[in-house]
């Protein structure tokens, strides 16, 4: 019997995810429906549905999709900084390990891609809207689920490093014996308060988070530490991440450049 193909395969979940949203959003039109109490209020629920439903909308955001995802590597690449394969192995670990289903309006595709559009790009919440046919709540909510989904997968996502063995031939790294790998800060762009700006302004004159990185010699993380207002300096950064219960820990005859 003939093995179904990755497109055919993609095609199934993506008319599951549709069928699934389509009937949900029936059940709460019917619902609101037959709670409205005036012929006024339920005119307006039918127009709203016929202007917005999932049907009308489908078509816009599967085109988006389609051209962010599976046109080729290069683009998707470019647009959300992995190619498709990694992609969609992201997608099944969020899915697998961390419980992410389809919302009521947005598929787990698309929950993901929105989410890595805002973070490889730094686009505002109207424009990733305006690019999803999503609106700006709608937005905000999956970028934060997405987001706690990703940090709830560190210890997978974060790889151990091995320090570099005394035979290590690499012409890179031979001169570096026993070493674990690298760390630095980083600033990040933030969006904050008029009243915390101060505190958030680094001393370049941008509003960003002082975030401190740790990777491996492959370039892989092995230790992230978010949060510090971009005032504050490397030295109290890395102070922190070594006196904290469960932070930047070195093992015994490593090194660390």
């Amino acid at each position: 019997m003939r093995q179904p193909n990755a497109n055919y395969a993609w095609l199934c979940q993506l008319v599951e995810d549709i069928l699934y949203i389509f009937r949900r959003e029936t059940f709460l039109l019917v619902h609101r429906y037959l709670r409205a109490r005036t012929g006024r209020s339920r005119r307006r629920i039918l127009e709203t549905a016929k202007r917005y439903n999932v049907i009308c909308r489908v078509p816009k955001q599967l085109h988006r999709i389609g051209r962010l995802l599976h046109l080729s590597d290069a683009y998707c690449v470019a647009n959300i900084r992995m190619d498709r394969n990694t992609f969609a192995r992201l997608c099944y670990l969020l899915t697998e390990r961390c419980g992410m289903h389809t919302g009521k309006v947005v598929g787990v595709e698309e929950q993901v891609a929105i989410f890595l559009g805002v973070l490889a790009h730094h686009k505002k919440n109207r424009e990733v809207g305006f690019e999803f046919w999503r609106s700006g709540a709608t937005v905000s909510y999956y970028v934060n689920k997405v987001l706690g989904a990703v940090l709830s997968l560190h210890s997978i996502l974060l790889s151990k490093p091995t320090p570099v063995t005394d035979n290590c031939a690499e012409n890179r790294w031979k001169w570096f014996k026993g070493c674990l790998g690298a760390l630095d800060g980083t600033h990040i762009p933030v969006l904050v308060s008029s009243s915390d700006k101060p505190r958030y302004r680094s001393r370049k004159g941008q509003i960003a988070t002082n975030t401190l990185a740790a990777c491996d010699r492959n370039m892989q993380f092995v230790y992230v530490l978010p949060g510090w207002e971009g005032s504050a300096g490397d030295s109290r950064v890395l102070r922190d991440a070594l006196s904290r219960e469960n932070g930047l820990k070195v093992p015994q005859g490593g090194l660390t450049t």
